[in-house]
């Protein structure tokens, strides 16, 4: 292998224009409020709603001290709102707002748009083989943790 390759630096790149450009879908679709990082912890909570902070935190790949920052951000902004489980007290869930259930379907709309213009005319079959190698990179990033 070459002592320097760019994967690392294309990733960062191309998540910088990415954020960007869904910046700009989003408000084009009325979604102001929201950034793309706070957008991936309501999309997370979409697939499961009402889960403790460290499963989320698991889901998203932030921190807690991060996704804690992010998720003052989204309850005082009304996204959702932080419950003690019913079962063991010490557990804090978070909990989707109904405001962020009715931005569902919209955000999903700007989702599948994004979609498009990131991968753009590849085929299925190209596009499975790049989601698999970046699953195995993070999975070895996650592994070296």
């Amino acid at each position: 292998m070459k002592e320097q390759r760019e994967g690392g630096f294309l990733i960062a790149k191309i998540h910088q224009i990415t954020d960007r450009i869904f910046k700009q879908m989003l408000k084009e679709y009325g979604i102001k409020a929201l950034n793309p990082g706070q957008g991936r912890i309501l999309f997370a909570l979409w697939q499961n709603d009402e889960i403790p902070i460290h499963e989320l935190s698991k889901k998203t790949q932030l921190t807690k001290s991060s996704l804690t920052t992010m998720l003052d951000r989204l309850e005082n902004g009304g996204f959702l709102k932080r419950e003690r489980d019913k079962n063991d007290k010490r557990i804090i869930n978070i909990k989707l707002s109904e405001m962020s259930k009715n931005l569902q379907n919209k955000y999903v709309e700007v989702s599948k748009k994004m979609t498009e213009v990131f991968y753009g005319p590849l085929t299925e079959e190209e596009i499975d083989q790049f989601e698999d190698y970046l699953r195995h990179i993070l999975d070895n990033l996650v592994n070296s943790i």
